[in-house]
């Protein structure tokens, strides 16, 4: 595990310790969707429109129209870096994180003395209070909804039993000076609290949490079953620290909030009020949504009446690019730690790697590495796609490869399914299940087997080398050289640019993102290397 990281500032120093990580900027930048389009550019990757690209986290200083604010994006928009804030090998990721959710490691409460968040307070019962000028929360595109708090990591009680806590991700579309729109996807505990709350005719309290460390954001995006009913995900991030997270009494609701996070919102969920998510924009959609399309404006959603900000001194605002690499990170990590756990138990040894593909934006794809150690193996890659497919509900298409097979790397993926696979003996389909409510293809008018919205046909394409052909299917035995000593200028550029690790082991899955850039974006890069213009400090 790295050196110790209790907040969000801890994690930003440590990538400022370390080439093409951390970027900042004092040019002047309008939170309505220039922001976003610019962060396109930089690093937003994933399933966002090309041309993008993977590149450092991003911070803002000269936010327009809000002197006094700053704007973090992408801190998780990168595997690589995942890895770095979670002190551990990008490779390990799945392991490390399932091995914390296994061994929780509960909050603690801390005394308001002790918890940065609520260095500055702004209480909604003010005349000048607006939430609309307060915080700058950036609309994606120019048809958002309206403006958006997109890592407000929620945390609410069950109203029946408040040692049962839940923390969630939710979008949160800014609806007046204090109040917000909150859509919950079925099923998550928060909305069965707060459907408990609206049945007994009273609000929920809440806090939303934004500016944390990565490994709380890490561990909240755990799902059932997983981390069933009662499980608190502050545990994760606990485990991950060797420390308990810090929570703070609330000053405005009874409910706790992340004692170091940067920026607090409290409030209540209202019983039985709802508005129009557009309702201010008639936009007819919401935001970009992580599998890369803007989804429509939802036309009744619950309302947090806001009590309270709390605040750091100099807070940061936290965001991301809806679809983008962080997405994958956050989602994709809990997805390949739990599918880990799951297959582990089931057939260990077996499963050697899983990746949430960005593709799927770390939910709709899983890449399952197997390895075949004896006859009676064959077969079982099937018995763990369906492991898989039963953990994580979310997921829509598992590819299955064998053991010589990078996962991280789409092109070698692609291979296996073209040089591995028949179509007709491969592909396994499994209709009429609950996939994810966000996949626009999952509607009837897009297949008469899917009998209501949300329901999917999953598929596992087996790309494995069938046990009694595998002396087949050997790769090419190239040898095993050291290349540094033969071209040790051109590997010290690959270094300088990010591109490879000081070892000079190539990071091929970064190449391979290379690739697929526009052909301008390939262009400049191979010229740069060519003239040798790349420094340790250019993000490009």
């Amino acid at each position: 595990m790295t050196a110790p990281i209790q907040d969000l500032r801890d994690a930003i120093a440590l990538l400022q310790q370390h080439d093409n990580q951390y970027l900042e900027t004092d040019h002047p930048v309008d939170p309505n969707a220039e922001l976003a389009g610019v962060y396109r550019h930089i690093g937003a990757g994933g399933t966002v429109k090309r041309p993008t690209r993977i590149g450092p986290a991003m911070m803002f200083n000269n936010i327009k129209g809000y002197p006094h604010s700053r704007i973090l994006v992408g801190m998780h928009a990168s595997r690589q870096r995942a890895a770095l804030l979670l002190g551990c090998e990008a490779s390990q990721l799945a392991l490390e994180v399932g091995k914390a959710v296994k061994k929780p490691v509960a909050p603690v409460v801390v005394p308001a003395s002790s918890a940065p968040c609520q260095e500055q307070i702004f209480l909604a019962d003010d005349p000048d209070f607006d939430l609309r000028t307060l915080l700058p929360a950036p609309t994606n595109t120019p048809i958002d909804a309206g403006p958006f708090f997109c890592l407000g990591l929620a945390l609410a009680s069950d109203p029946d039993d408040a040692s049962l806590t839940d923390v969630t991700i939710h979008r949160l579309c800014v609806q007046g000076r204090d109040e917000l729109s909150m859509f919950l996807a079925a099923g998550r505990h928060i909305e069965v609290f707060r459907q408990k709350a609206e049945a007994a005719g009273k609000p929920l309290p809440i806090t939303i949490n934004m500016g944390l460390d990565p490994a709380i954001y890490i561990g909240a995006c755990f799902e059932a079953p997983t981390t069933p009913f009662g499980y608190n995900e502050l545990g994760v991030a606990g485990a991950l620290r060797q420390r308990p997270v810090e929570l703070v009494q609330g000053v405005s609701v009874p409910e706790k909030a992340i004692a170091r996070a940067e920026i607090v919102i409290e409030g209540e969920l209202l019983p039985g009020v709802r508005v129009r998510e557009d309702q201010h924009t008639n936009s007819g959609h919401a935001m970009p949504e992580f599998p890369g399309y803007c989804g429509g404006a939802n036309p009744s959603l619950p309302v947090i009446k806001v009590k309270a900000v709390t605040m750091r001194n100099n807070a940061i605002l936290q965001t991301l690019v809806g679809p983008g690499e962080e997405h994958t990170t956050l989602a994709g990590l809990p997805t390949e730690a739990s599918i880990w756990n799951a297959v582990e138990a089931a057939i260990p040894g077996f499963l050697q790697n899983v990746y949430a593909h960005t593709a799927g934006g770390g939910k709709f794809l899983g890449i399952l590495q197997v390895k075949k150690r004896q006859p009676a193996d064959e077969g079982r890659q099937g018995q763990a796609a369906l492991l898989a497919l039963a953990t994580y509900s979310e997921l829509k298409n598992i590819i299955l490869v064998d053991e010589d097979v990078d996962i991280f790397d789409s092109d070698d993926i692609l291979w296996a399914m073209t040089t591995r696979m028949q179509g007709d003996v491969s592909i396994t389909t499994i209709p009429g299940i609950r996939g994810h409510q966000l996949d626009p293809s999952q509607t009837p008018e897009y297949s008469p087997s899917i009998r209501g919205n949300g329901i999917s046909c999953k598929t596992i394409f087996d790309c494995t080398v069938p046990w009694a052909l595998k002396s087949h299917f050997e790769r090419a035995p190239f040898a095993d050289v050291d290349p540094r000593p033969f071209a040790p200028e051109y590997f010290a550029r690959l270094a300088q640019a990010g591109l490879i690790d000081r070892s000079g082991e190539i990071f091929f899955h970064q190449l391979a993102q290379l690739r697929s850039q526009h052909l301008a974006y390939v262009e400049m890069a191979i010229g740069a290397l060519r003239m040798g213009v790349f420094t340790g400090n250019d993000p490009s």
